[in-house]
């Protein structure tokens, strides 16, 4: 396949840390009980939040729609299992900022019972690709390597772009997790015949499975579960972080560089997760909709560390107890990965779409560091993947300096945590990005409404000012038409005052004057008119009353 780099090019930066993969490494999925209560939020994916499609106290089957699509970018929300809508409420999420966010509460039934309209097709490919794409968002599939973008949206790339390469991510580069290497060890076939319908939809020819060679079982799986097909590889990689980011994975297997604020689908290629994969396969073959994910719940803090398919919904709390509880001197719990995911401020929130992982680390897996100024050593530039300068981009954060953001390529950044990882200073350098990011992203939301009430306001003035000069017209044309007819009158008055001429038939020639000039069908014609007409009849019959006397 012509398209893998001849020598696997590596990524300018990256870090090494502790995989402490081995906690779980060689646990088997298990499915997690049905747990009480099952809290789904609206907003699991980049986007616009889902919108409710159901009510208090309705039933639903499992695989029910709960939130249909609030725009383009976004993916709809189904109900993990049969049961009531208790509520529908803001619930804490796992969020930077333990903001809230609309969540549609399911009293499960016990029963499990599936939509019976829910159907697969037998054949996937022989389904056109728009219907494949149509299937993909109606069962609101979005990326499951943490990113949650929309899936339909990367399956249906623009007609002016050449798709060449069908790049799988199950490279799993954040240290702790093992819940794509368990899938791929566990489910290869599944995940090949994920990747023949992505293939189809995208109607690309190549795909490439890119795996750290940190995962040898899964890599020789994979290996075998492909062995048949001419079209699908799978490559070793070389162990790096954060070489699961898809710009990295893609320079290290093409040699390809995705451009600054430009899209893999520019250079040719899609990638998908291995999860993804799978999920997709079972969304076009066995009609299911994303209703549950593994999770990989791992650290020193938890007392059963355990690779669980978990429903969407279920809370981090009872996640934790089927684990065993955490045990008493864990200090932090984290969603996803240590370098990427989110510390917890309370486990009473929902696993969502994204969630790859659950964390509880001990004191010396997460110690206490307190910052320090920045001494300009330049580690974070030599780790950072992206090659940006992080200290100055964290720097113009901090100080609130937010238009030097953009100059200094702030939304190139992707939170990878190289730069903070090295900073012998430990400062929070990701923190200040997504500071920076969100502040720049008020400032132009606030620009926008400034524009617009700017744009508002001119708008009025310039509609009173059409309707002042309107009136002024309006104004003007009366005062005209007032003075002709004032001057239309005062010219028939002086010719009603002369006798009218008799033509040799005895009867008045009325006089042409007596036509308004104007006209019009207003009273005041319509009376000159008929005040004419009396006044020539009146001289008809004294003419003829004359004539009648003279013979």
């Amino acid at each position: 396949m012509g398209i893998v780099a001849s020598v696997l090019k590596k990524f300018h930066g990256g870090v090494h840390p502790a995989g402490h993969k081995e906690l779980t490494e060689r646990c088997a999925i298990e499915s997690m009980p049905m747990p009480k209560r099952l809290v789904i939020p609206l907003h699991q994916h980049l986007g616009a939040p889902s919108e409710p499609v159901v009510k208090v106290g309705d039933k639903v089957f499992k695989g029910d729609l709960l939130g249909k699509e609030g725009g383009f970018v976004s993916a709809a929300v189904h109900a993990p299992t049969s049961g009531t809508v208790r509520e529908i409420l803001e619930h804490p999420i796992a969020h930077p900022s333990g903001l809230t966010m609309p969540c549609v509460v399911i009293e499960p039934d016990g029963q499990d019972t599936w939509n019976p309209q829910l159907k697969g097709v037998d054949d996937p490919l022989s389904l056109d690709p728009v219907d494949i794409r149509d299937r993909i968002k109606g069962a609101g599939i979005v990326g499951l390597g943490g990113a949650t973008f929309p899936s339909f949206i990367k399956m249906s790339p623009p007609r002016d772009k050449v798709v060449d390469l069908l790049l799988i991510n199950a490279v799993e580069c954040e240290p702790y997790l093992t819940c794509d290497a368990r899938l791929m060890e566990e489910r290869s076939r599944e995940v090949v015949e994920g990747i023949r319908i992505m293939l189809h939809a995208l109607q690309t020819k190549q795909c490439i499975i890119g795996i750290e060679a940190n995962k040898p079982a899964a890599i020789e799986i994979m290996q075998k579960a492909v062995a048949g097909e001419t079209n699908i590889q799978v490559v070793t990689l070389p162990v790096m972080y954060p070489q699961g980011a898809e710009k990295q994975l893609i320079e290290v297997v093409t040699g390809r560089q995705v451009p600054s604020k430009g899209l893999p689908v520019d250079i040719g290629v899609i990638v998908h997760n291995v999860a993804t994969a799978v999920a997709i396969r079972n969304a076009i073959q066995l009609g299911q909709p994303l209703l549950k994910r593994i999770v990989t719940v791992t650290g020193r803090g938890i007392v059963r560390p355990a690779n669980l398919e978990v429903l969407i919904g279920t809370l981090v709390d009872d996640v934790l107890a089927y684990c065993g509880g955490l045990k008493p001197d864990t200090v932090k719990v984290v969603m996803g990965g240590p370098m990427m995911g989110l510390a917890l401020y309370q486990t009473n929130v929902p696993v969502v779409k994204g969630t790859s992982g659950i964390l509880a680390l001990l004191r010396n897996e997460a110690p206490e560091s307190k910052e320090h100024v920045c001494i300009r050593c330049g580690s974070c530039v030599q780790a950072c993947p992206i090659q940006l300068v992080p200290c100055s981009m964290a720097w113009f954060a901090k100080t609130d300096q937010i238009d030097q953001l953009p100059g200094v390529d702030l939304f190139d950044c992707i939170e990878c945590g190289s730069c903070a990882y090295v900073c012998p200073a430990n400062i929070p350098l990701v923190h200040y990005f997504r500071y920076g990011k969100l502040s720049w992203q008020a400032k132009e939301r606030e620009n926008k409404k400034r524009e617009l009430t700017k744009q508002r306001t001119q708008s009025r003035e310039e509609r009173l000012a059409r309707e002042k000069e309107e009136k002024e017209r309006k104004k003007e044309e009366m005062k005209a038409k007032m003075a002709a007819k004032k001057s239309g009158g005062a010219a028939a008055d002086e010719k009603t005052e002369a006798k009218p001429a008799v033509n040799k038939t005895g009867s008045t020639k009325e006089p042409a004057a007596t036509e308004s000039k104007s006209g019009g069908d207003d009273k005041a014609t319509r009376a000159a008119k008929a005040a004419l007409a009396a006044k020539a009849a009146k001289a008809a019959k004294e003419a003829k009353s004359a004539q009648g006397s003279e013979s």
